[in-house]
């Protein structure tokens, strides 16, 4: 339609009428939207007849509003009745398209998907049992002295706080979910006789809240060796071993001092990713140590006689390192395309 000059009866109507049999036409929202953009906008021919208001001689106003105002207001009130066919019939499309007859024999069967985190544990496991290391397991349900003292804590060591650590109630009974698999080396220095060489994978628990590096549940997987004359080159090399398997031949780590209650001396250790996604750089992996003579002489074991290294990282924080994962949410979530992405394993 022509650009109105003035405001007269008729080209309200035209304007109307153009209006309601766009309206009339939209067969969905996408249409709809255009059609309000083109009929209501400030382009529009209405838009236009109220702009000329301010030209209405004063004594004309009233009249003249009461025509423009009206015309908008059939408009609008077309718009919505519209809108509101227009909704419903798209949801029942929708519903009609994503209906499903459970009655019917299914087409295709989709395999599942291993967790990725399962399957590490089981590629890590079959790493130290390849050294000829065992496999060790305790109770996710732990006595305060397995988890804190025979492991050389503190009474007063933060990590005992009830902020910290899942304590189970009554708390007079000393019983915490545990913090670490340490508690697992305790048991097996007073379950078998040395040497010992064991590995200890399994859940852990603490007060951490739920983000994109924390989570309260968590997987560890640490390593305890008691024999005689072992060294700090025997971690190290041990290390470097589990390092270039998980992560390729390139990777190089490195021990920086640190302080564990369990073990002296005692050190974080990084890796050396080369091929990282985002660039090679330096990445703390977990901690390790010699094992504190404290704990040798709390699982009977003569610190004399004896020595021995202790190590533990986490599954997930391999796992987010080796795979470029970056929200640990993912892997808790249950979503089956976070797996299928590992591949269908069975």
């Amino acid at each position: 339609m022509s650009e109105p000059t003035e405001i007269t009866e008729s080209a309200v109507a035209e304007a109307v009428d153009a209006a309601l049999a766009a309206i009339a036409g939209a067969n969905d929202s996408a249409a709809l939207k255009a059609v309000r953009t083109e009929h209501t906008g400030e382009k529009s021919a209405l838009a236009k007849l109220n702009a000329l208001m301010r030209s209405v001689p004063n004594e004309q106003k009233a009249v003249v509003g009461k025509l423009v105002g009206g015309a908008r207001g059939r408009v609008n009130q077309a718009f919505a009745a519209r809108e509101g066919e227009i909704v419903e019939a798209e949801a029942a499309a929708q519903l009609e398209a994503e209906a499903v007859d459970v009655t019917a024999i299914a087409a295709r069967r989709t395999p599942g998907a291993r967790h990725p985190l399962s399957l590490l544990q089981e590629q890590i496991a079959d790493v130290f049992v390849g050294m000829g290391w065992e496999i060790a397991e305790g109770p996710e349900i732990e006595h305060e002295w397995y988890n804190f003292d025979a492991l050389n804590f503190d009474e007063d060591h933060p990590a005992r706080a009830m902020q910290d650590t899942f304590f189970v109630e009554p708390v007079e009974r000393h019983l915490v979910l545990r913090t670490h698999t340490s508690p697992v080396q305790i048991r097996s220095m007073l379950d078998r006789e040395v040497p010992i060489y064991v590995l200890a994978p399994g859940r852990t628990y603490r007060t951490d809240e739920l983000d994109a590096t924390h989570t309260p549940v968590f997987s560890q997987f640490e390593g305890l060796v008691i024999d005689k004359g072992i060294t700090m080159a025997h971690l190290r090399g041990t290390l470097e071993h589990v390092a270039r398997i998980m992560f390729g031949e390139g990777t190089k780590i490195r021990l920086r001092p640190n302080y564990f209650p369990f073990t002296e001396p005692s050190a974080e250790f990084d890796i050396w990713h080369p091929t990282f996604k985002g660039g090679a750089r330096w990445i703390e992996w977990g901690g390790c140590g010699m094992v504190n003579p404290n704990v040798l002489r709390s699982a009977g074991i003569d610190p004399e006689v004896y020595s021995g290294f202790a190590f533990g990282m986490g599954f997930e924080r391999t796992l987010m390192f080796r795979n470029d994962v970056k929200d640990m949410r993912d892997m808790i979530e249950g979503d089956i395309r976070f797996s299928e992405q590992f591949g269908m394993v069975v």
